[in-house]
């Protein structure tokens, strides 16, 4: 329900109207002077109350009375008087010299003559000043008092250049507030002072022609919040001391008025229990302002009340909004409005503003007021957060933290319709109004869709009905912006006490992309119904939560049937808006749905400079234990690969997280997300990744600064269809390498997996040869002493697949003494039949002796080529063979390498675990 509450009546002393007209003109001057006089002495017998200071009125004004009879044919009833205009005046300056009487009059009869002015933004009839004289009653006459400049003390002549260059009509109040709303608007002054030219006629004046940005206000704000609290806690309750505390210090009337606006954001507080019925409502500007609290027409009031006092035209509209209570749909036709806000006129054009709203919100749930989250200075320049947090605080400490929302100051109309709409047109001040139907069909946009500069692209109304299950929303952004979206059940009320602030996505039932410049939301409902969906951003610098933009509702007759898509709590798929700046420079994959084909699939990313990666995969099915099996990374100084293996049906989540390479104090930040979905042949449980696989798959940025390079396979994966192959690489650095062979074992191997790996280090080439015991997927692991005297460092891992079945044999057992240079050519297999010859060939630099023992010894002879050869007879199997060389004057032998015999039932398993090598390992 609207309540209109206008000024406490104030006090005229009785004069007929008789009496007025038997005013001869040459009595006009004392009558007017005599009044002024009166009002700034603030005489006790003055004819007006204080509330009818001249503040109130509209400036310039003009007075017109009824003259004799004798008059009439010149003046045509009117006799009309004006003070200085304000662009003849110095800023702040003082009359010095006799002025033209200051006239403040009473509008007696009214004749044919039309106002000055434009015309209202209906073009219909002028109406009459909307700033009422105070009244003794109904029907109480108006009485004029003149006093000549020349007649009054000299300080009392000492007007300010705002009050000098104003008049005034004052009219009965009862008569002013009936004419004033029926005829709307009235016309602007033709003059609002120095330095605010009138504008061109048929253009409308937009907010950023009267300012750039609400930064601009920062020493005004401060002001107001520190003289706010002032009054208050001496319980000032008065408009007009209000008003002028406020203002003072203000330099035109777009400071008084912005000090207005702040005062009441930051010290009113919406009646939320006499919205609901608990309470009485209050409207009268006293008791909202004693109280601290008023409903909608409480804050218009005051407002209206204030901006008369500081001689500023201001009206209240009344219309409906899209605030609490509102049903999304409903149809307004007939339907008594429920809002009040307030129209001004600065320089010559009329101007929006809702205190109410910009104050804070209603939490429904709660019944409580929330004061309104900064959202403009969110988005503003940091500089400008900062000055003013450091004038509040500075002022006012204890409301340096109080928070506004500066989009309901002034709002351009175009904006301002899409939550208000005025009961009349004119209101509306567009150049094409609305009709109430689009304004119900229109889509909900929050003031923080339009301070982070947000464009609707798709729907073009609330409601969407999906086709094939599938409803989609686009929105355009000109400044970097991160978003999220939720979706729920319908609900009538669009303000339901959901919250208006969001950390991350709790959805899967939608895809949300991000391009350049614009957001697409793929709406996916997971049943048939109807659904309420809201659009969060934030911008994409800011740490803070995400705010609600923009809602929708949606209709899904019949749904789309397919798999469960994951959530994504990254808020976005594709790469994230930020990842250039985190130095991810391109993805081979965009962020709609990539399709999986025989269960695997790689992601490449190019990068800017070098990044260290992090990898994490979801699925509704899947443990997170598997999903690291189904993950293999490649990090190179320019360039990061993703291998990933699908091993379920349906859709994938893939995040990728990175950090800059040597900033390891740093943590790991989402760079972007990519939905994989896999609909063919999926991969076996054995045929996942090996276990603990490390982050770093094949050569890259770790193995270069090693100094290993020039590597054989360039990829981390490696697929073998014999069971044997080779990696080799340059040790430039002469580091000491180590190599670990491991997989996922069902039962124990018939021998160490280290006997499977086997070492050469000519040079400063390295062979790792690599003879594979069965099929399945193994792990060669790469690590390096990058010190002398620390521990070995992983540098790279190999991923090697094996498709035969054939086991490969095992290599002959290492030992220390196996070191660069040496090289065995034969035999290449480290388990030997029994009793038979097997010619051996090594090369040992620095040998002196090299022998083969077993059962008997065999002493190797060095050819022309410096290696050692000869023919060695394996014997029955009581002995591994062991290969030993000398090397010094000392001449005792070293094993380098021991062979096992193989025994009339098999490998002699026994025989090959007493080499004493380390387990799965090799080193030289």
């Amino acid at each position: 329900m609207r309540t209109h509450s206008g000024p406490p009546a104030g006090v005229l002393n009785p004069l007929r109207v008789s009496e007025v007209q038997s005013v001869s003109s040459s009595h006009w001057g004392c009558l007017l002077a005599l009044g002024w006089d009166r009002l700034q002495r603030g005489h006790a017998s003055s004819i007006m109350s204080a509330r009818v200071a001249i503040q109130k009125f509209s400036f310039p004004f003009s007075c017109a009375a009824r003259l004799p009879q004798q008059h009439e044919a010149s003046q045509e009833g009117r006799v009309q008087a004006k003070a200085l205009e304000l662009h003849q005046l110095p800023e702040n300056g003082i009359l010095s010299q006799a002025r033209p009487v200051a006239v403040i009059g009473a509008l007696v009869q009214n004749r044919k003559k039309t106002p000055e002015g434009p015309e209202p933004p209906d073009g219909g009839d002028t109406p009459a000043s909307p700033q009422p004289a105070a009244a003794s009653g109904p029907g109480a006459p108006a009485k004029l008092t003149v006093e000549g400049e020349d007649q009054r003390p000299a300080a009392k002549r000492q007007l300010s250049s705002e009050s000098a260059a104003r008049t005034a009509a004052a009219v009965k109040k009862s008569a002013v507030r009936t004419e004033a709303e029926r005829r709307g608007p009235p016309k602007p002054k033709p003059h609002l002072g120095r330095g605010d030219p009138p504008a061109a006629a048929g253009e409308r004046s937009r907010r950023r022609d009267l300012f750039t940005g609400t930064e601009v206000f920062v020493g005004v704000d401060a002001h107001v919040v520190s003289a706010g609290a002032e009054l208050k806690e001496k319980c000032v309750y008065d408009v007009k001391s209000i008003v002028q505390s406020i203002t003072r210090g203000a330099r035109n009337e777009l400071e008084r008025l912005r000090a207005i606006w702040v005062w009441l954001c930051h010290n009113i507080e919406y009646d939320v229990s006499g919205y609901l019925g608990h309470s009485e409502k209050l409207s009268a500007p006293e008791e909202v302002i004693a109280a601290g609290r008023g409903v909608c027409c409480g804050y218009s009031s005051l407002c209206a009340e204030m901006c008369r006092e500081v001689g500023i035209e201001c009206q209240e509209v009344p219309g409906h909004s899209k605030g609490i209570g509102y049903l999304q749909g409903q149809s307004l036709k007939d339907v008594k409005s429920d809002h009040l806000w307030n129209s001004v006129l600065l320089g010559g054009h009329w101007f929006l503003l809702d205190a109410c709203w910009g104050a804070g919100r209603v939490d429904v749930q709660r019944e409580s007021f929330v004061k309104r989250f900064l959202a403009v200075i969110e988005f503003a320049p940091p500089l400008f957060v900062e000055e003013l947090s450091l004038k509040l605080s500075a002022t006012s400490p204890s409301v340096a933290s109080k928070r506004f929302d500066d989009f309901y100051f002034l709002t351009d109309p175009e904006e301002f319709i899409e939550s208000h709409f005025p009961d009349e047109e004119k209101w509306q001040l567009l150049d094409a109004p609305i009709p109430v139907e689009e304004f119900e069909r229109r889509v909900f946009k929050t003031s923080a869709f339009f301070t982070m500069g947000l464009r609707l692209i798709q729907p073009h109304y609330f409601h969407i009905v999906t086709d094939d299950g599938e409803a989609n929303v686009s929105l355009s952004f000109s400044r970097p912006a991160t978003f999220t979206y939720e979706i729920t059940q319908h609900q009538d009320l669009l303000h339901c006490g959901a919250p208006e602030q969001r950390e991350s996505s709790g959805s899967s039932f939608g895809l949300l992309t991000l391009s350049h410049r614009s957001m697409k939301l793929q709406l996916l409902p997971p049943a048939s119904g109807a659904y309420d969906v809201k659009v969060f951003a934030r911008p994409e610098a800011a740490t803070t939560a995400l705010v609600w933009v923009c809602s929708f509702t949606v209709e899904c007759p019949i749904p789309r049937a397919m798999e469960e898509i994951p959530e994504n709590p990254f808020l976005s798929w594709g790469l994230q808006p930020a990842a250039g700046s985190l130095g991810v420079a391109g993805s081979s994959l965009g962020s709609d749905a990539a399709e999986v084909e025989q269960g695997a699939f790689q992601l490449a990313l190019k990068t800017s400079r070098p990044l260290m990666m992090l990898c994490e995969l979801v699925h509704p099915g899947l443990e997170a234990a598997v999903a690291k099996r189904c993950l293999a990374t490649q990090i190179q100084p320019d360039a990061l690969a993703c291998h990933v293996l699908c091993p379920a049906r349906g859709f994938y989540r893939l995040s990728v997280f990175v950090r800059d390479y040597e900033k390891t104090e740093v943590k790991f930040q989402n760079a972007g997300n990519f939905l994989l979905r896999c609909k063919g042949k999926v991969v076996a449980p054995d045929q996942l990744y090996p276990p603990n696989l490390g982050s770093a798959c094949g050569p890259g940025t770790r193995t270069l600064e090693a100094g290993l390079s020039k590597f054989s396979h360039a990829t981390a994966l490696v697929s073998t269809q014999q069971g044997k192959c080779n990696v080799t690489f340059q040790n430039q650095r002469d580091l000491e390498l180590h190599a670990v062979l491991g997989r996922e074992e069902d039962k124990p191997p018939a021998f160490p997996l280290s006997r499977q790996l086997f070492c050469t280090y000519t040079d400063s080439k390295v062979t790792v040869s690599v003879s594979l015991p069965g099929a399945g997927v193994y792990r060669l692991g790469l690590y390096a002493k990058v010190t002398p005297d620390g521990e070995f460092d992983p540098m790279c891992d190999f991923v090697l697949r094996n498709s035969s079945d054939r086991p490969g044999a095992p290599f002959p057992a290492v030992y220390s003494a196996w070191r660069r240079g040496c090289v065995l050519f034969e035999p290449r297999v480290g388990v030997l039949e029994r009793l038979a010859w097997v010619r051996f060939r090594v090369r040992v630099p620095g040998a002196q002796r090299v022998s083969v023992m077993g059962e008997t010894r065999t002493d190797l002879k060095l050819n022309k080529s410096r290696v050692w050869e000869g023919e060695v007879f394996s014997g029955s199997g009581l002995q591994p063979l062991k290969l030993a060389a000398a090397s010094g004057e000392s001449g005792d032998m070293a094993v380098l390498l021991t062979f096992d015999i193989e025994q009339l039932g098999g490998r002699d398993v026994e025989t090959s675990l007493q080499t004493g090598a380390p387990p799965n390992t090799a080193t030289w």
